[in-house]
C-alpha cells in the first residue's frame, strides 16, 4: 500500500470527522496542486482562507498530526510584566514587528523546565515564516505551541492595541481645517454658520473616537461637557473616577453635542431647552457595544450659548458577569445570598447609590436561576444588558414602565427583575409578586440595608407583608483596588496602629495580616489604583429580624434592625471594607472614603 502523505492524513481526518466533505476536499487538493512549488499553500491553509472552514477546526488537527502541544491562553497568567515581556521580545530587533503579528505568532514566556528554552504560541505552528522570525527574540531554543486564534488575537491586541483611526485623522488636523467660528448674534446661535461646523469630519471623528477610546479604556461613561471660550472637554469616568481625556478648542460646544444627537438614535439636534434620552450602537474591535446617552440643556455665562451636558454609559456586554463567584462575595454575605436566591418565592433587593454595581450583581444572580423551565420576566427602564433566556419588556410610547408593572402579573412569570423600586404602586406590586409564588429581584435607593425597610415601610408597604416579602436585602459599595504593580507593603514596625483600632480593626487582626498602601506607577496613571471590588452589606430576613419589623408602630427603628443583623452574623459594610484591606485588595481611606461608620 502507498505510503499517505502528510496532506491526505490531514484531509482524511477533517473528512471522518465531519468537518468538511468529500468535495470540498477534492477542490482543495486540486486547488493546492495547481499553485507554484514555491509559493505553496497547504492544505489547511488553503481550506480556511478559501473554504471559509473554521480555523481552530483545522489547525487542531494539524498541530495533533505534527505532534504540536496545545496551550491554552486562559490559563496562563497574563497580567503587566506578561504584557510587557511580549512586547519587549517582539520589538526587540530587526524591525519584524508586523510581519510577527501578520503570522499570528507571539512569544510567550521562556520554559520553566528549561529556562533557557523559548516558547512561542502561534495559531497556525506549520508557517514556514516562524523559523525565520523565530530567530530575532535570539533565544537558544524554542518549541512553537498551538493556540486558538481567537485566544491568540485577544493576546495581540493586549499588547499592541490597536490604533484608533478616527483620533489619527483628529489629530493630524490643522486649526485651519477645523476652523473657528462664534456667535457674534446676542439673540443666538447663527444656524447657518453651526451646520457648516456640524459637517467637519473633524468633529465626527471626535465623536467616534471617544467611543472607541472609551471602550478600549474600560471606561463606563463619558462625559462631554461644554466650556465658555468655544472649548469642550470629555472626561471619560475610570475605576469610578472621572479623568480628562481630551479638550477640543475652537468649535462652540454645541456643534459638538449637534454632531453626538445626530448620530444617536432618538435624539433632536434641534431641541436644546429639554432633557433627551438615546442610543448609539457601533461594532468596535469585532463586538456590538451599546451606548445610552443623557442629554440635559445646562446653564452658560453667555445667554446667547445653548450648552448641553451629555453623558453617554458604555454597555459592554462583555463585563457582564454570569458567574455568582466571580462578584466575590465575602464571609456571610455569601452565604445569605446563595440562601435567599435558591427560595422558590421573595423578594431580592440590592440597594446603593447609582455606580455602585448593583445591576452587575442583580444579573448575576438572575443567571444562576435562569433556567428553560422557567418564564423570566424583566421590567427595566432603559434594558443595560442583554439578559440570555430572560423576556425583557422593551419600554416605550406605548407601554411606560408603570404599565409594564402592572401587566407583569398576567404574563405567567415565575420570575421577574423589576429594574427598580421607585414609588409606591411599583412596591406594592414586587411584594404581591413575592407573597403569589414568585422570585423576585430589585434595587433601591438607599445608604444601607435597614434603610431600606425603612423606606419600604415610608412607602406604604404593611409590616406583614414586608415581613413575609423579603428575602434579603444587601447593600453594596465599590472600591478601589490597589494596583499589582506598585503597591507596597506597611512595616509591622511603621503600621501607625491608633487609626486603625479607632477604623475598627483589631490589634489581632493587624499582627496577622499585612496592610499595604497605595504608590502610584505609570500603569496606574499615578493614583496607585487600578480596578475595583465590592463590598456587601447582606440583611437575611431571620425570625427575629421579621419580628421586629412586625411589631413596628408608626416607624421601623432602623438601629434594632442594624443590632439584631450584627448578632445573626451580618457584616456592615464596614466591616466588609476593612476585610477588604486585610486581604491586601485595597487600602483603610478608600474604604473610608466609600463607607460610613457603623
Amino acid at each position: 500500500m502507498p505510503e499517505i502523505d502528510i496532506s491526505d492524513k490531514l484531509g482524511y481526518t477533517l473528512l471522518k470527522k465531519g468537518i468538511i466533505d468529500y468535495e470540498t476536499l477534492e477542490l482543495a487538493i486540486k486547488k493546492k496542486e495547481a499553485e507554484d512549488s514555491k509559493t505553496r499553500r497547504t492544505l489547511a491553509q488553503i481550506l480556511v482562507s478559501d473554504f471559509n472552514v473554521e480555523h481552530d477546526l483545522v489547525f487542531r488537527e494539524v498541530a495533533n498530526l505534527y505532534g504540536f502541544r496545545e496551550i491554552y491562553l486562559a490559563d496562563e497568567v497574563i497580567d503587566a510584566e506578561r504584557i510587557d515581556f511580549v512586547k519587549k521580545l517582539v520589538e526587540s530587533g530587526d524591525n519584524l514587528k508586523d510581519e510577527i503579528i501578520s503570522a499570528k505568532m507571539l512569544p510567550l514566556k521562556f520554559d520553566e523546565a528549561r529556562p533557557d528554552k523559548l516558547i512561542i504560541v502561534a495559531a497556525d505552528p506549520t508557517n514556514k515564516e516562524i523559523p525565520r522570525l523565530a530567530r530575532s527574540f535570539a533565544a537558544k531554543r524554542y518549541e512553537v505551541a498551538y493556540v486558538r486564534l481567537k485566544d491568540l488575537q485577544g493576546l495581540i491586541d493586549k499588547v499592541f492595541p490597536p490604533e484608533n483611526e478616527f483620533l489619527k485623522v483628529l489629530t493630524s488636523s490643522t486649526q485651519d481645517e477645523l476652523g473657528e467660528i462664534t456667535s457674534g448674534e446676542e439673540e443666538g446661535i447663527d444656524e447657518q454658520q453651526l451646520e457648516a461646523e456640524i459637517n467637519k469630519s473633524v468633529l465626527i471623528n471626535l465623536v467616534e473616537g471617544m467611543l472607541v477610546e472609551a471602550v478600549r479604556r474600560g471606561a463606563s461613561d463619558v462625559h462631554v461637557v461644554p466650556r465658555d471660550g468655544s472649548r469642550t472637554d470629555v472626561h471619560f469616568r475610570i475605576d469610578g473616577d472621572l479623568r480628562l481625556w481630551y479638550t477640543q478648542d475652537g468649535v462652540l460646544p454645541e456643534a459638538v453635542s449637534a454632531v453626538i444627537k445626530d448620530r444617536s438614535k432618538g435624539a433632536d439636534r434641534f431641541e436644546r431647552e429639554a432633557g433627551q434620552d438615546a442610543f448609539i450602537q457601533r461594532k468596535i474591535d469585532d463586538h456590538w457595544i451599546r451606548f445610552r446617552v443623557s442629554i440635559l440643556p445646562m446653564v452658560a455665562s453667555e445667554f446667547r450659548h445653548k450648552f448641553e451636558s451629555v453623558v453617554i454609559r458604555v454597555l459592554d456586554d462583555r463585563k457582564v458577569i454570569t458567574d455568582l463567584e466571580k462578584l466575590g462575595l465575602q464571609g456571610p454575605a455569601r452565604e445569605s445570598f446563595y440562601k435567599a436566591i435558591k427560595k422558590p418565592q421573595g423578594m431580592i433587593i440590592l440597594t446603593g447609590p447609582t455606580g455602585s454595581g448593583k445591576s452587575t450583581t442583580l444579573v448575576a444572580a438572575l443567571y444562576q436561576v435562569i433556567d428553560p423551565t422557567v418564564n423570566v420576566l424583566t421590567v427595566e427602564d432603559p434594558v443595560e444588558y442583554i439578559i440570555n433566556g430572560a423576556r425583557q419588556l422593551r419600554i416605550g410610547p406605548k407601554m411606560n414602565f408603570e404599565q409594564a408593572i402592572r401587566s407583569i402579573l398576567r404574563h405567567d412569570p415565575d420570575i421577574v427583575l423589576v429594574g427598580e423600586i421607585r414609588d409606591r404602586e411599583t412596591a406594592e406590586i414586587a411584594v404581591k409578586l413575592a407573597n403569589t409564588g414568585h422570585l423576585t429581584f430589585s434595587t433601591l435607593h438607599t445608604n444601607d440595608a435597614p434603610s431600606a425597610v425603612a423606606r419600604l415601610y415610608k412607602m406604604g408597604i404593611e409590616p406583614f407583608l414586608l415581613a413575609s416579602a423579603v428575602n434579603i436585602i444587601v447593600a453594596q459599595r465599590l472600591v478601589r483596588t490597589l494596583c499589582q504593580n506598585c503597591k507596597q507593603p506597611i512595616g509591622k514596625d511603621e503600621i501607625d496602629k491608633e487609626p486603625y483600632l479607632r477604623f475598627g480593626f483589631t490589634e489581632e487582626e493587624l499582627k496577622a495580616n499585612t496592610i499595604y498602601k497605595a504608590v502610584g506607577c505609570e500603569k496606574c496613571t499615578g493614583t496607585g489604583y487600578k480596578g475595583r471590588a465590592a463590598i456587601h452589606e447582606a440583611l437575611y430576613f431571620t425570625r427575629e429580624i421579621k419580628r421586629i419589623i412586625m411589631s413596628a408602630g408608626e416607624d421601623i427603628n432602623e438601629d434594632d434592625i442594624r443590632e439584631q443583623a450584627i448578632k445573626d452574623g451580618m457584616w456592615t459594610l464596614r466591616r466588609a471594607g476593612i476585610h477588604r484591606v486585610l486581604e491586601g485588595v485595597t487600602t483603610m481611606e478608600e474604604v473610608a472614603a466609600t463607607t460610613t461608620e457603623d
